[in-house]
């Protein structure tokens, strides 16, 4: 089975903290360096790329994005030291998990219906 027919969502006050798509975002803010960057790279709207940083930035210690405001090279955002650190816990997370569950994962792949054709 692919690496997607799992996916891990860690919940923290009625709202996912951190999961596949928030991290990917993080993955595609370090990448671009701006949020509406990364949610054009991602095929998002700014606004809902926004309320995604926001949900992460309120759900933890501290944000796991930063932002500066200002165009060009003075503005931007940049996924912050504990940022970086949430998504390699999460990575590591997922491949452990991934690991644990390949042999059931299997098992259930192998009497899923063909894709249509």
């Amino acid at each position: 089975m692919d690496h997607d027919c799992l996916k891990i969502r860690i919940e923290h006050r009625a709202v996912v903290a951190i999961g596949p798509g928030k991290a990917a975002l993080l993955d595609s803010i370090g990448r671009c360096g701006s949020i509406s960057a990364a949610a054009r790279d991602m095929g998002m709207s700014y606004r809902r790329a926004w309320e995604l940083v926001d949900v992460m930035n309120h759900s933890f210690t501290g944000p796991l994005v930063r932002t500066q405001p200002g165009g060009g090279k003075q503005g931007g955002a940049h996924v912050t030291e504990l940022g970086l650190h949430i998504l390699a816990s999460y990575r590591r997370l997922m491949a452990a998990a991934l690991a644990a569950c390949e042999p059931e994962l299997a098992e259930i792949g192998r009497h899923l219906a063909p894709p249509d054709q």
